[in-house]
């Protein structure tokens, strides 16, 4: 099995952007082919429902599809092409370089850059999300924050299975398979890749790849104490 492969963390039939993913190995590949594929697709704003406190920047290069919503104070900058049914919320930073499928969800205080997001994926929440790809039915719990970029500022590697890949991307973020949920406060590391309906638990310093139908979680116990009463009540 190639761990490193699209269709081992998406199912592309019916991802409208399914070409950013053609004749590659690695799925990384399709962020680096992001700004090239917005130069040469259409934009248009199809019945969309824009608040006029909206501000969209550069919006000759904004697509927004049927029945999308754009709420009051979000930021939206183009290039950028939201599908149908998605709701980008107050608050939400979208800072260009960006594809969606439908019915997506970009919540309050939410900022994305550069990246992908599959059918149905969501991240409702102050979530960050930098050269990242969410998968079909992806949720991101609140506060979930994607880095992209490694603290000494080098290309991002990743590991599979022992073997180390060199991505040649000096910023990558979290790469999350299809129907992963990933519970509240999680730092996914630079270079992340998570299966198919990975589970990974709240709070977590999550980075490396998880293959598929697998829980991340940590082995800390929270403990009970009781408090001595005395004088101070």
């Amino acid at each position: 099995m190639d761990f490193l492969s699209p269709s081992y963390f998406f199912d592309l039939t019916q991802y409208v952007h399914k070409g950013l993913f053609d004749s590659t190995d690695y799925v990384w590949t399709a962020l680096d082919r992001l700004e090239s594929y917005l130069e040469k697709i259409s934009f248009q704003k199809q019945e969309a429902i824009i608040s006029p406190s909206a501000h969209l920047v550069n919006p000759d290069k904004i697509h927004l599809g049927k029945g999308t919503i754009v709420e009051p104070g979000a930021y939206i900058q183009g290039p950028c092409w939201i599908g149908d049914r998605c709701k980008v919320r107050h608050g939400a930073y979208i800072r260009g370089f960006v594809v969606t499928g439908d019915d997506c969800v970009i919540g309050h205080d939410t900022e994305i850059i550069h990246s992908i997001l599959f059918n149905h994926a969501h991240a409702a929440h102050f979530a960050y999300l930098g050269q990242s790809i969410l998968g079909n039915h992806v949720n991101l719990g609140a506060g979930t924050k994607c880095a992209n970029l490694k603290l000494d500022r080098q290309p991002v590697s990743v590991v599979v299975e022992g073997q180390s890949y060199k991505t040649g991307l000096r910023k990558l973020g979290a790469i999350v398979g299809d129907s992963s949920q990933i519970g509240c406060n999680v730092v996914l590391n630079p270079g992340t890749l998570l299966g198919k309906n990975v589970l990974c638990y709240p709070t977590l310093n999550c980075g490396g790849f998880v293959p598929s139908y697998h829980i991340v979680k940590s082995r800390k116990q929270l403990m009970t104490i009781p408090i001595q009463r005395g004088k101070h009540g």
